[in-house]
């Protein structure tokens, strides 16, 4: 790694835990039975558990690790207003089902923003808004129909940015053009999950760390799950366990691709410099296959940059250097700031691009966020518990039958790494030709 770009006091760590550090939790005493087993505690665990609770139903979150550990204090803290629909859904649904699915992404912003209300989280939350830059003029002209789309389904706020006044949102020429979304926002992820295990430990949920599930099977119409630290067997099982779905759930396993997404934070930088960097405060993503997207810190003093900055599980300080220069290109008066936090985790995608939960050989669950974590895991992760407490006024749109697996993927994504030749090739090509 260049240790020209590295500031002094840098950490291979996520910056966010200069907040909240997740990686110390007592460990709790498994209980014998309770009602409901929640694997993982994420967002969409303990999402999951408050609304148990709230419905009066028992129940007990199960992390292979320390709580938060994972992706929700790892990403960037960008909270959309209407998850991307990939090519794959859109293409073979009707536009009926498509702004079903947008309408029921609207509601997972609403429900963000009403824990962090309710819940009284400071977590830096901000509604500015979104911009997202069109990687090459054939993307800018496709945003017209997604605008129709988020519009109607789910009262974004979209309308197209043509070039020229690109600079009102971003201090930059890069792309060409783009979309502003205004049914957006961005938060201290780190901090929002603190204040959802707040709001879990202080209803007196019992959240057992260092407890992965190793065995799972069912003994009548009850579930027996062992953990090396104990077992108990529960009426309902939820996994939420998104990117880090493991062997003992082979079926789900088979349906989420885990992908590492990848981080840096610069330095605190001059105000003035800062303040133009993105003017208005809005988090920015691009339309790049090999994704871009960033944002400012809470102060606004510091740009948080991530992306697909390689295909595959690579180290943090093997993928500085590459979102450094992809920083640069976009920024090039950040030539010489140094990076003082970079890190990585994983994001879980699924073979037809949208999140999932549903039922699938008796066990619930809520997967495959596709990089819409924060608001989608919270969501899923309520509705499954409005499901399970039989509360649910109407069928959740993410809640399908069809959740497709791939007959050559078993849980080890050997074809990321082509699949990112693939991509770069595609931008290649849409940029220059």
């Amino acid at each position: 790694m260049h240790s020209s770009i590295l500031h002094p006091a840098f950490k291979p760590k996520p910056f966010w835990w200069e907040f909240y550090d997740p990686t110390s939790f007592p460990q709790t005493e498994i209980p014998a039975r309770t009602r409901v087993a929640i694997i993982g505690a994420g967002y969409a665990g303990l999402a999951c558990a408050l609304e148990l609770h709230n419905h009066g139903v028992d129940c007990i979150l199960l992390e292979a690790e320390q709580p938060g550990s994972g992706a929700s204090t790892r990403n960037g803290g960008l909270v959309s207003g209407g998850v991307s629909i990939g090519k794959r859904y859109a293409g073979k649904n009707s536009a009926e089902e498509l702004l079903a699915l947008y309408a029921d992404a609207a509601e997972s912003f609403s429900l963000v923003e009403k824990l962090i209300a309710e819940e009284n989280i400071a977590c830096e939350w901000k509604k500015t808004g979104r911009f997202v830059g069109a990687w090459c003029t054939k993307h800018y002209r496709a945003m017209e129909e997604k605008i129709v789309l988020l519009n109607e389904g789910a009262d974004a706020g979209a309308y197209l940015l043509p070039p020229e006044r690109q600079r009102e949102e971003i201090g930059s020429d890069y792309y060409h053009g783009g979309m502003v979304v205004m049914r957006s926002a961005h938060l201290n992820p780190a901090l929002y999950f603190k204040g959802l295990l707040d709001a879990v430990q202080s209803r007196g949920i019992t959240i057992c760390s260092k407890a992965p599930v190793t065995s799972l099977h069912r003994t009548g119409n009850r579930w027996r799950l062992a953990t090396p630290r104990g077992e108990l067997e529960v009426d309902e099982v939820v996994v939420c366990t998104n990117g880090y779905t493991g062997s003992v759930t082979p079926e789900l396993l088979r349906r989420v691709v885990p992908v590492g997404s990848y981080i840096i934070a610069t330095e605190e930088l001059p105000p003035d410099a800062a303040a133009s960097l993105i003017p208005k405060d809005k988090s920015v993503y691009d339309t790049r296959r090999v994704l871009t997207y960033y944002r400012m810190s809470g102060d606004r003093r510091r740009l948080i940059f991530g992306g697909r900055a390689k295909f595959g599980q690579y180290s943090p300080e093997e993928t500085a250097p590459l979102l450094y220069r992809f920083m640069c290109d976009r920024f090039p008066t950040l030539a010489g700031c140094r990076i003082t936090h970079a890190w990585t985790g994983n994001v879980a995608f699924t073979f037809d691009e949208v999140p999932h939960m549903g039922k699938h050989d008796g066990l619930h669950y809520a997967l495959g966020c596709n990089g819409s974590g924060v608001a989608m895991m919270t969501y899923l992760g309520t509705m499954n518990a409005r499901k399970i407490a039989g509360t649910a006024n109407y069928h959740c749109a993410f809640d399908t039958q069809d959740f497709p697996a791939n007959p050559l993927y078993h849980g080890n994504p050997w074809f990321i790494p082509l699949v990112g030749r693939y991509f770069r090739l595609r931008d290649w090509i849409d940029r220059h030709i």
